[in-house]
């Protein structure tokens, strides 16, 4: 995928995310990810897609490389604790919520 592909393909599947058709959204970045895997906007948006669409194993995993390539993405620990707390693992997600509390002021 060229750089222009790619970046069309970023743009349609937000078209698909901001449709809540989280599943096609999903199909789209996951090649844009593919294509594009230092991309940790593509890769926030298709977590959120995957937590969307239920795919919480999926989600988890694309949030967990998110932070790891961005620590300091806020929105990265909430939706993280959030699909650990989905997962039925809220001991889990206690201190990924704490620190986007403490990142935000909430």
């Amino acid at each position: 995928m060229q750089i222009e592909t790619t970046a069309e393909e970023y743009e349609r599947a937000r078209l698909f995310f901001d449709s809540q058709d989280y599943i096609g959204a999903a199909r789209i970045l996951a090649r844009v990810v593919a294509a594009a895997p230092e991309n940790v906007a593509a890769r926030l948006l298709l977590a959120r897609a995957y937590y969307h669409s239920a795919q919480l194993g999926r989600a988890e995993a694309e949030l967990r490389l998110v932070l790891e390539r961005d620590p300091a993405e806020g929105y990265a620990y909430l939706l993280l604790g959030r699909t650990l707390q989905r997962r039925n693992r809220p001991q889990d997600a206690e201190p990924y919520l704490r620190l986007h509390a403490a990142m935000t002021g909430e």
